[in-house]
C-alpha cells in the first residue's frame, strides 16, 4: 500500500492510501510497547496466580485484516438494515464450556466482539446528540447483530508481548 503523510503534527496525523482512497487518521488510543508489555505481564500472572492447578490457557487472539473488515462492514451494514446507528465494538472476554463439543477449546478462554450503537428512531427524538451519546459512554450492545468470535487463539504455551 502506498501512503501518503497528510499533516506532520502527531495529534492529527492522517494517511491517505493511494491504493484504497481513503483518509486515516491517528488513533487517540495508542499505549507504549512498554506499557502494552505490563499488561501482558499482569494478566499473564493474575491467571497463572488464580489457576495454579488448571490447564494452561491462551492469552492472545488474533484475526486478520481482512476478518475484522468485513465484519465492520457486516455490522454496518446489518445496523442499517435494522434501523441502528453502529458507533463502535466491544471486546468481551469469556470461556469456552466445558463439554466435549468444543474439542481442545473445552474451558478454554476465548474473546468476542460485540457491535454497540443505539437505534436510530430513538436518536430522533432523544435531546443528546450522537456525540454526546458516545462521550457518555452510552452505546449498547447490538444484540441483533451476531457478536463475532472464533479468531485464532495464542495456544499454549503463552505468548509474550510481543510476540517475535
Amino acid at each position: 500500500m502506498n501512503n501518503v503523510l497528510i499533516a506532520d503534527d502527531l495529534q492529527t496525523i492522517e494517511i491517505k492510501s493511494k491504493e484504497d482512497n481513503m483518509s486515516y487518521s491517528k488513533p487517540k488510543q495508542l499505549i507504549t510497547n512498554s506499557f502494552a508489555k505490563e499488561l501482558n505481564n499482569n494478566h499473564t500472572e493474575a491467571i497463572a496466580t488464580a489457576n495454579k492447578n488448571a490447564k494452561d490457557d491462551a492469552n492472545a487472539f488474533w484475526y486478520s485484516l481482512e476478518e475484522l473488515e468485513n465484519y465492520i462492514n457486516h455490522i454496518k451494514t446489518e445496523g442499517i438494515e435494522k434501523g441502528y446507528k453502529i458507533d463502535g465494538i466491544r471486546f468481551y472476554i469469556g470461556k469456552y464450556p466445558n463439554k466435549e463439543e468444543y474439542k481442545e477449546k473445552a474451558g478454554m478462554t476465548t474473546i468476542f466482539l460485540s457491535p454497540t450503537g443505539y437505534k436510530t428512531e430513538a436518536q430522533k427524538s432523544s435531546l443528546l446528540s450522537y456525540s454526546s451519546k458516545e462521550e457518555l459512554g452510552q452505546s449498547s450492545d447490538v444484540d441483533e447483530i451476531s457478536p463475532l468470535n472464533y479468531g485464532s487463539m495464542g495456544n499454549p504455551p503463552k505468548m509474550s508481548y510481543p510476540s517475535n
